[in-house]
C-alpha cells in the first residue's frame, strides 16, 4: 500500500502513491497547505467506488422524482381526478423538496455531508415504498408520501454534490463533478421504460414500488464512502479530517500527521449566513428557480400532454420519453465536457439560450407533425439536452462559487429554488387549463402555448441572471471559508 506522510506545516515528505512535494509559496500551517498532498494524489479505488453509489442513489431519486408524472398519468382518469388534484400530486415531492433541501443544507454543514446523504435516502425509499401500499383514490395519502420522498431525496442531493466536489483533486474537479450527474439522467429514461413496458403488467402499484431501490445504496454509503477532509477541516475537525484523509488515499491512518494552525469555524450554520452576500444569493435563487420550472414543467405534465394531445395511452406516451430521456443523458455529457472549454458561465448561458428558443418553438409549432412525428414531441426530445443537460454543469457550479463552510447550505438553497420550481411547473399548466376541470385533451391542447410561454420566461430569467453574475470558478481551488 502507498505511503504519505505529511508534516505539521502540511508539506508532504514522500512521493509514493502519486503524492508529490507540495508546491511552495503556501502559507505554513494553512489548510490549503495541508490539502496539498490530497491535492496531487491519485485518484483511488475508494473514491470511485463513491463516485459509483453516489451515482446510483441520484439516478434512483431522479427515477422515482420522473415515474410520479407516469403513475399520475394513470391514476387521473382511474381515480376521476381534476387537474387540480393531480397537481397536488405532482407538486407535493417539490414542497417536501423545499423543506428538505433548507434542513439537509444546513445539516449537512453542521453534521457532515455523508450523514446526510445515507439518512435522506432511506427516509426517501420509504416514503416511495409507502406509495405502493395505499387504498384506491387515497390521492390525499399518495400527496403526502410524495412529500416525504422529495423531503428525503433532495435532503440526500444537498449533501451529495459538495461531497463529491470536495473529494475531487482541483484539476479533475469541473469534468468529475459534472459527469458524475450525467448518469442521473438515465433515471429519467428508466422511468419512461418501465412505465411502458411494466405498468400493463405490474400495475401502478408494483412500478411504485421500484422507488424503494435507494435503500441499498445508502446503507453502502453509510459503509464505504468518506467524510469530506474540506468540510471536517473548516469545522476544526482536524483529528477526523486525517482519518478521512487516510480512507479516501487507501494509506494507513498513522502515515498521516495531523495539519496544525487550522482554526475551527466559529460559524454556526445558520442559513442566514448566505443572505449577506445578496447579489450571490438571488444568483442562486433565480437561476434555479427558472430552470427547474421549465424542466419539470415538461417532463412532469409532458406524458400526460402528450398522452392527450395524441390520444394515446400512458405507456404509449411514455416510449416517446424515453428518447427526451436518452437525449437528456447526451445533454449531460456534453454539458460536464463544454465547461472544460468555455468554463462554467459559457455553458450555463449556452443552455439557457437554447432552453429559451426550444420551449418558444413548441409555442409555434405544437399542433404540427413532420414525417408522421408530433412536432411537440420532437422538440421536447431535443430541448431535453438543453434544459435538462445543463444541470450536469449547474449542480457543481453552485457549490463551487461558495466557500467549504457554506457549501451544503448553498446546495441546500439551490435546492429549494429547484423545489419551488417543481411546484410552479406542474401548477403553471394545472391553473391555465382550469384546476377544477377534469383532465381532457380540449383543455390540455388550450393550455400547452400558454403554458409553455411561461416556461420559456422562466428560463429567460435564469439566462439573465447568468450573465449578470461573472464569477467563474473553473480551474480554481476551493476556499475552506
Amino acid at each position: 500500500m502507498a505511503d504519505l506522510s505529511l508534516d505539521a506545516q502540511g508539506v508532504a515528505k514522500g512521493v509514493a502513491g502519486g503524492i508529490r512535494t507540495a508546491a511552495p509559496g503556501h502559507s505554513k500551517g494553512g489548510a490549503q497547505d495541508w490539502l496539498s498532498g490530497i491535492e496531487q494524489s491519485r485518484l483511488t479505488p475508494r473514491y470511485y467506488l463513491t463516485i459509483g453509489l453516489m451515482v446510483l442513489q441520484e439516478m434512483f431519486e431522479f427515477y422515482d422524482f420522473f415515474l410520479v408524472g407516469y403513475l399520475v398519468s394513470v391514476l387521473a382518469p382511474n381515480w376521476h381526478l381534476t387537474y387540480g388534484q393531480s397537481a397536488v400530486m405532482l407538486l407535493s415531492s417539490g414542497v417536501g423538496a423545499i423543506a428538505g433541501s433548507f434542513a439537509g443544507g444546513m445539516l449537512a454543514d453542521v453534521i457532515g455531508r455523508k450523514k446526510m446523504v445515507w439518512g435522506g435516502g432511506v427516509i426517501f425509499s420509504l416514503g416511495a415504498a409507502g406509495c405502493a401500499l395505499i387504498p384506491d383514490g387515497a390521492w390525499i395519502l399518495f400527496s403526502i408520501l410524495r412529500f416525504v420522498v422529495g423531503f428525503g431525496s433532495i435532503a440526500a442531493v444537498s449533501a451529495q454534490n459538495p461531497l463529491i466536489v470536495e473529494i475531487t483533486p482541483t484539476r479533475f474537479r469541473t469534468f468529475i463533478s459534472s459527469m458524475m450527474v450525467a448518469p442521473v439522467a438515465l433515471g429519467t429514461m428508466f422511468a419512461a421504460m418501465i412505465s411502458a413496458s411494466l405498468l400493463p403488467v405490474i400495475g401502478w402499484r408494483g412500478v411504485a414500488f421500484t422507488g424503494a431501490m435507494p435503500i441499498v445504496t445508502s446503507l453502502l454509503i453509510a459503509w464505504i464512502a468518506p467524510e469530506s477532509v474540506r468540510w471536517l477541516l473548516s469545522r476544526g475537525r482536524n483529528a477526523d479530517a486525517r482519518r478521512e484523509a487516510a480512507k479516501l488515499l487507501g494509506v494507513p491512518e498513522t502515515s498521516v500527521t495531523l495539519p496544525n494552525a487550522i482554526e475551527p469555524t466559529t460559524r454556526p450554520g445558520s442559513l442566514s449566513e448566505l443572505f449577506q452576500d445578496q447579489k450571490r444569493f438571488w444568483w442562486v435563487v433565480v437561476i434555479w428557480t427558472g430552470i427547474s420550472t421549465g424542466t419539470y414543467g415538461v417532463f412532469l405534465w409532458g406524458p400526460t400532454i402528450l398522452s392527450q394531445l395524441l390520444k394515446i395511452t400512458a405507456h404509449e406516451a411514455a416510449h416517446y420519453f424515453v428518447y427526451a430521456s436518452i437525449a437528456s443523458f447526451v445533454g449531460r455529457v456534453l454539458f460536464s465536457v463544454l465547461p472544460l472549454y468555455i468554463g462554467r458561465r459559457g455553458a450555463a448561458l449556452t443552455g439557457t439560450l437554447i432552453s429559451v428558443l426550444v420551449m418558444l418553438a413548441i409555442v409555434a409549432f405544437y399542433r404540427e407533425f413532420v414525417a408522421g412525428w408530433s412536432v411537440f414531441a420532437l422538440l421536447v426530445i431535443f430541448g431535453a439536452a438543453f434544459y435538462s443537460g445543463a444541470f450536469s454543469n449547474m449542480s457543481p457550479y453552485v457549490v463551487e462559487v461558495f466557500p467549504v463552510s457554506l457549501g451544503g447550505r448553498a446546495f441546500g438553497l439551490a435546492q429549494a429554488a429547484n423545489g419551488v420550481g417543481k411546484i410552479l411547473g406542474p401548477v403553471c399548466l394545472a391553473l391555465i387549463a382550469g384546476s377544477s376541470d377534469v383532465v381532457s385533451p380540449k383543455a390540455t391542447t388550450d393550455a400547452i402555448a400558454p403554458a409553455f410561454l411561461f416556461l420559456a420566461a422562466c428560463e429567460f430569467a435564469a439566462l439573465i441572471a447568468i450573465f449578470a453574475y461573472r464569477r467563474e470558478p473553473h480551474g480554481k481551488p476551493m476556499d475552506i471559508g
